[in-house]
């Protein structure tokens, strides 16, 4: 049977996926004051749904207003908008395809304007230069209980406000990666120690989503091929981490990698991989993750996603057909081009285009592909030709107002 990024996709639960693209996961920093939806939500998530993605995943909505990745996320914690919810729904569903809110709690990755004590499963600290993130304290068994009971509210609320599906985010060094790497999880108690016990929330999480919502309501996973640390969450102990998921009934496995310390999901490469021959294919050469996902695909019971880098349709369309993933998640393009999928499966594009390798500097990047998010959810075109030291004032400012907001809530 032929396959390219255009064939459908049915996961384990019945839930179909129209094509084999996916908008992955992308940080909006669009939510009002108090962590709600707002109106700039629905039109870009709109735009992301009439683009033809099969598979729309939103930036990370918490489920702690006391811990954030960045003071726009959207949260559900008692604070009201779920109408305004109902609404990013249904428009990020309007043509039909799959929409997975992504869940989340970011733990010791915390900002300082966001919270001066994060919480972590131990008091380790990141190893980043600067102030930016204050030391984590320890969670006490009962938080950690707690955090289980959170993610399981907020997929019940995804599955009652439209959303199709939920992803559940165990990677990027945010808490329950954390609860994953040996480095960060120092605990003595069933959360701890061994890989069992620190997988082990990860699994109680997905238990507790299964039962809030309903055995064919789609539940994902974001997990780390590995961190690319010394001593932390290993491509070992990934591959029995996803031997477990299968057994948890998981639908879809996307794979990524890295942290803040090591942010290999931005295409940072750690000493390790930088060293490591590089295959001449295409998609080899495009992808981060696609040299993981062979070895996490022999075990995978459920469908593999990778995100990180493609950008060919030729890339892409060989990966599937060679079995080495069954789903294609592209990022960054998808901050400026929102109909790319469209472009990709007329024929009118053979490629995403690489807006990246001209951004100067090029540690505007990240604060560039943000700015088109705002500018897309205000109702404005994406300026392809910001200025990249301009992008960094500006986001600069944008998250100041944000953190201010937030503090005077």
């Amino acid at each position: 049977m032929s396959i390219d990024i255009q064939s459908p996709l049915t996961l384990p639960c019945g839930a179909v996926v129209p094509n084999r693209l996916c908008k992955a996961a992308l940080t909006e920093g669009l939510a009002d004051e108090m962590n709600r939806a707002t109106p700039r939500h629905e039109r870009l998530y709109r735009a992301w749904s009439e683009g033809g993605a099969g598979l729309v995943v939103t930036g990370n909505v918490q489920v702690d207003r006391r811990y954030l990745e960045r003071p726009g996320n959207v949260v559900i914690d008692g604070n009201g908008g779920l109408d305004m919810l109902k609404r990013y729904a249904a428009a990020g569903t309007v043509a039909g395809n799959q929409l997975w809110m992504q869940v989340n709690h970011p733990g010791r990755q915390t900002p300082v304007h966001v919270c001066t004590e994060p919480v972590a499963p131990s008091a380790v600290a990141l190893n980043l230069p600067g102030a930016m993130y204050a030391p984590p304290r320890a969670m006490t068994s009962g938080e950690v209980d707690d955090v289980v009971e959170r993610f399981a509210r907020v997929a019940a609320h995804a599955r009652d406000a439209g959303f199709t599906g939920i992803q559940v985010h165990a990677a990027h060094g945010y808490l329950l990666s954390q609860f994953l790497s040996p480095l960060v999880n120092q605990r003595t108690d069933q959360w701890g120690g061994s890989l069992e016990n620190r997988a082990r929330l990860l699994r109680t999480v997905i238990r507790a989503c299964r039962a809030a919502t309903a055995p064919d309501f789609p539940i994902g996973v974001k997990l780390n091929s590995s961190d690319f640390q010394q001593g932390g969450f290993s491509e070992e102990e990934c591959v029995q981490v996803v031997r477990w998921l299968g057994e948890e009934g998981v639908d879809l496995l996307e794979l990524s990698g890295g942290s803040y310390e090591q942010p290999s999901m931005m295409g940072v490469k750690s000493k390790a991989q930088a060293a490591a021959p590089v295959a001449e294919s295409t998609r080899r050469r495009e992808a981060y993750f696609l040299e993981y996902a062979r070895t996490i695909r022999a075990v995978a019971t459920m469908p593999v996603m990778v995100t990180g880098g493609f950008r060919s349709r030729a890339a892409m369309d060989e990966a599937l057909v060679a079995g080495e993933l069954d789903m294609i998640g592209l990022g960054r393009p998808m901050c400026v081009d929102t109909d790319l999928p469209r472009r990709l499966f007329s024929g009118e594009w053979a490629s995403a285009q690489s807006y990246e390798t001209g951004i100067v500097p090029p540690k505007a990047g990240l604060a560039w592909f943000c700015l088109q998010l705002l500018r897309i959810g205000d109702g404005i075109e994406p300026d392809r030709a910001l200025d990249g030291a301009r992008a960094m004032e500006r986001y600069a400012s944008s998250e100041a107002a944000a953190a201010k907001a937030l503090q005077g809530r």
